[in-house]
């Protein structure tokens, strides 16, 4: 493992490539793989028509048309990473900003790079998934086709909400009738797989308009809904609204009520929560997104993407002109990177993991609390959670939340990280 002092002044500089990072992998005959060989990739594309007023995600509108600088940045970068996934693949996930805003060609070209240069197998037989996040307006019948015959298996569509008036809250731009026609030309392309994205809690929000979204979510031929409580990221433009009065914030006893509807009303039609806010019909939860939750390693490409490699794990930087004009054989320009650390590891898994459905391997976990001389203050920490009904059994093998306790998933995190903080 490459010396972690060389590490943390990369971190302190905030700049460097990937290639630092990964430099412990690259080197030695044969590379240094194990179980926690990346299976999956984040790609990201920035591209966007209009920033949304709540997104925090780095996006732009490009005034100087550099997609196809952009999409010959982006192979070389796939390229680079390769050498790090031997094994077949079993999740990509390209995500943005809008990459159904890139063009076809464009994307032919990014598609032909993932084929030549990893192992696709998985996912071309299927037994993989490969998802690309699309806004409806952009869905083209061109594209469809030019996705499926990448091997695309899955689109995740943004819908928000089938409200005119509440996109024009979250200043949402889509026709919310192009959504269902969006999933009909996926379809029909061979992308039969299709997730929702809906966000309540939106101001002047009531419950019967969720339900109405919900119902007509519900009426279109999906497997996978993840509905969002709004939040107010800092930095955002709906913060600054809201800092200005222009919207109240829903209460939060009416977005406990609005959860629970959802919660209610997509378990009654076939769609049960995996975890706070992802709900599945049996056997469609999104592959990709648990792998992140199980702290899984993946790799990731594109400007402002953030990976995990055998504990490494890092940020690529959030400027396109960076990300465009600094390349290191393929390498990406970072912005942050944290070397290995067993206790931020533990802190990550206990974050993440207790949001599913199926927990925390709790055995593991207090194990590893052990090492890190934790495990006492780890311990009381889920028997004060399990007193206030926020987890089931603090002595059972797995920590899962009750139905009450998904309501303080953050929390509970909160007091597990906690009793990890070194005194």
């Amino acid at each position: 493992m490459a010396d972690n002092t060389a590490f943390s002044l990369l971190k302190q500089r905030s700049i460097g490539t990937t290639r630092a990072v990964f430099q412990h992998a690259l080197t030695g005959e044969p590379p240094h793989f194990n179980d926690q060989t990346p299976r999956s990739l984040y790609i990201h594309i920035p591209f966007c028509t209009h920033k949304c007023h709540y997104c925090d995600f780095y996006s732009i509108v490009d005034t100087r048309d550099r997609q196809e600088k952009f999409a010959s940045r982006l192979v070389r970068e796939l390229i680079a990473q390769s050498k790090l996934a031997p094994l077949p693949l079993r999740t990509i996930f390209v995500g943005g900003g809008t990459p159904s805003l890139l063009r076809p060609d464009l994307w032919t070209k990014i598609l032909d790079a993932l084929h030549d240069h990893f192992d696709m197998s998985l996912i071309d037989a299927n037994e993989g998934e490969f998802s690309v996040e699309c806004n409806p307006e952009t869905v083209t019948q061109e594209l469809a086709h030019v996705l499926r015959s990448g091997s695309v298996n899955r689109a995740s569509l943004g819908a928000q909400s089938f409200n005119a008036a509440h996109l024009k809250t979250l200043e949402r731009w889509h026709d919310p009738e192009k959504v269902s026609s969006a999933i009909n030309t996926l379809q029909q392309a061979g992308i039969k797989r299709c997730s929702l994205d809906l966000i309540y809690a939106i101001p002047g929000q009531t419950i019967e308009h969720l339900n109405n979204d919900l119902q007509t979510a519900l009426s279109m031929p999906i497997e996978h809904i993840s509905a969002y409580a709004l939040t107010y990221e800092p930095g955002t433009a709906m913060t600054a609204r809201l800092v200005r009065g222009e919207f109240t914030q829903a209460p939060d006893e009416l977005e406990a009520e609005m959860y629970d509807h959802t919660i209610a009303t997509l378990r009654s039609n076939g769609f049960e929560r995996y975890e706070v806010s992802n709900h599945a019909k049996p056997g469609a939860q999104c592959m990709h997104n648990l792998a992140y939750w199980r702290q899984q390693d993946w790799l990731a490409i594109g400007p402002s993407a953030s990976g995990h490699f055998q504990q490494h794990r890092w940020k690529n930087t959030p400027r396109l002109d960076d990300y465009l004009n600094k390349d290191d054989e393929g390498f990406a320009p970072i912005c942050d990177h944290e070397p290995p650390n067993a206790r931020r590891e533990l802190m990550d898994l206990l974050m993440t993991t207790i949001r599913l459905s199926e927990g925390t391997d709790a055995i593991s976990v207090m194990k590893t609390a052990d090492q890190l001389n934790a495990s006492q203050k780890l311990m009381r920490a889920a028997i004060m959670c399990a007193d206030q009904g926020w987890i089931r059994n603090a002595n059972s093998e797995r920590w899962t939340l009750s139905d009450e306790g998904f309501l303080f998933a953050d929390r509970v995190a909160r007091e597990f990280i906690g009793a990890l903080i070194e005194d």
